[in-house]
C-alpha cells in the first residue's frame, strides 16, 4: 500500500504522524510510504532521516494521494479538497465539536478512522492515552506558568513555601487526563482535588496517591464549592467520540477569584466549561469575569518531539494492519473499526450522530 504522511497545518503544530522508525517498520513490509517535504522538521526529525530508511520526500499534493493518509491532527479548511472516496484517512478526528468537517468528510465519500475512538475490549483507547499523558502533564505546568502575575494570574506558586499555603488545583476528571496532570500538580507541592463520577476511580485514585489528594464524587454542589476555591481548573473530562458536557456554568466561572487559571483540556471534544472557546498556541488564552482561560485545541504540539515519538510508538501497530489489510483490518480488528467515524458518506459514530442530530450506522452494519 502507499502511505502517506502530510505536514501538519494547524497552527504552531509541529508533531508529525510518523518517525523513522515508523517509517522502517512498513517498507520493510514492502509498502511504499511517502513523505511531505518539511514534514517532520517540527519535531527534529529531518528530511534525511526519513530517506534513510526508504521513504520517498514529496509534495504536499503527493502525499495526500497515497491510499493511506496518516496525520496527526483533523483536516482543516484549506485540506478538506484533498479528501476522496478512495481514501482512507487515519489521525485525530474529534468530530463531535466540528460539525463542518463531519460534512466535509460525509460528502467526500472518506474512509475516516478517528484515533481517539480505537477502543480495546476493556474500554481503554490505546491511541488517545499518549496524547491524554502529555496533555495532562501539560495541564499542570501550562496551568502555573499563568497564575505568574506577569502572564495574568493571581500571582500564586502552586507549591507555595513553608509558612505560605500552596495553591489550590481542582481537576474535573479521574481518567487519563486527570491522573496526570494530579501527578505534575502533586509534585510541585499543590493541594489537589479531584472530581468524578467514577466512585470506584476515586477509590483507586486515593490509593495510588496515598490519600495525598482530596477526591469528591461529581454532583453540582460539589463541583461548585470546588470551582469558588480553585486556584487553577482543569478540564479533564472524556466521553469517547462525544461531545464533552459543560460541567461548569459560566455563573460557576463568576464565582471563581480574580486571576485564577482554567486549563479546558476537553477543548478538543468541545470543552467541559461553558465559557470556554478554542485558541491557539499562538494566541493561548483570554480572560472572561477575570479569569484567565486557557483551551488551545492541541497543547501536544508544544512538545512534539516527545508527542510524535510517544504518537507513533501506539499508531504503528494500526497502521501496519491497516497497510497490509486495507479495509479487511476493520472487519477482523474490533478495536480498529470502533475508530471508524465514516465510510462511503455513512456516518459510523452515533455519538457524533447525536451531537448533530445526524444519523449514524454501526461499523459493523455498513462494513
Amino acid at each position: 500500500m502507499i502511505i502517506g504522511v502530510p505536514k501538519e497545518v494547524k497552527t504552531l503544530e509541529n508533531r508529525v504522524a510518523m518517525t523513522p522508525g515508523g517509517v522502517k517498520s512498513l517498507t520493510k513490509r514492502g509498502h511504499e510510504v511517502l513523505v511531505e517535504r518539511g514534514a517532520g522538521l517540527g519535531s527534529g526529525i529531518t528530511d534525511e532521516e526519513y530517506s534513510a530508511v526508504g521513504a520517498r520526500i514529496v509534495s504536499t499534493a503527493e502525499a495526500w494521494a497515497a491510499e493511506l493518509v496518516v496525520k496527526v491532527k483533523e483536516p482543516i479548511a484549506s485540506e478538506y479538497g484533498y479528501l476522496r472516496e478512495d481514501l482512507i484517512l487515519f489521525t485525530y478526528l474529534h468530530l463531535a465539536a466540528d460539525e463542518p468537517l463531519t460534512k466535509a468528510l460525509l460528502d467526500s465519500g472518506c474512509t475516516a478512522i478517528a484515533y481517539e475512538t480505537v477502543q480495546l475490549p476493556d474500554r481503554t483507547l490505546p491511541l488517545l492515552m499518549p496524547m491524554s499523558e502529555v496533555a495532562g502533564r501539560m495541564a499542570a505546568q501550562v496551568g502555573a506558568r499563568y497564575l505568574e502575575r506577569s502572564q495574568g494570574g493571581r500571582g500564586i506558586l502552586l507549591g507555595g513555601v513553608p509558612g505560605v499555603s500552596p495553591g489550590a488545583v481542582v481537576i474535573l476528571g479521574a481518567g487519563i487526563v486527570g491522573t496526570n496532570a494530579a501527578k505534575i500538580a502533586l509534585g510541585l507541592g499543590a493541594q489537589v482535588t479531584m472530581i468524578d463520577i467514577n466512585h470506584h476511580r476515586l477509590v483507586y485514585m486515593d490509593d495510588v496517591f496515598g490519600g495525598r489528594l482530596i477526591t469528591m464524587t461529581s454532583t453540582e454542589h460539589n463541583i461548585r464549592q470546588a470551582v469558588q476555591y480553585a486556584d487553577l481548573l482543569i478540564g479533564a473530562v472524556l466521553i469517547p467520540g462525544a461531545k464533552a458536557p459543560k460541567l461548569v456554568t459560566a455563573n460557576m466561572v463568576k464565582t471563581m477569584k480574580p486571576g485564577s487559571v482554567i486549563v479546558d483540556v476537553a477543548i478538543d471534544q468541545g470543552g467541559c466549561i461553558e465559557t470556554i472557546k478554542p485558541t491557539t498556541h499562538a494566541d493561548p488564552i483570554y480572560e472572561i469575569d477575570g479569569v484567565v482561560h486557557y483551551g488551545v485545541t492541541n497543547m501536544p504540539g508544544a512538545v512534539p518531539r516527545t508527542s510524535t515519538f510517544a504518537l507513533t510508538n501506539q499508531t504503528i501497530t494500526y497502521v501496519l494492519k491497516l497497510a497490509d489489510a486495507g479495509l479487511d483490518a476493520l472487519r477482523a480488528d474490533a478495536a480498529l473499526r470502533g475508530g471508524l467515524n465514516t465510510y462511503k458518506g455513512t456516518l459510523t459514530c452515533p455519538a457524533v450522530g447525536e451531537a448533530f442530530g445526524l444519523p449514524a450506522s454501526a461499523p459493523e452494519v455498513i462494513l
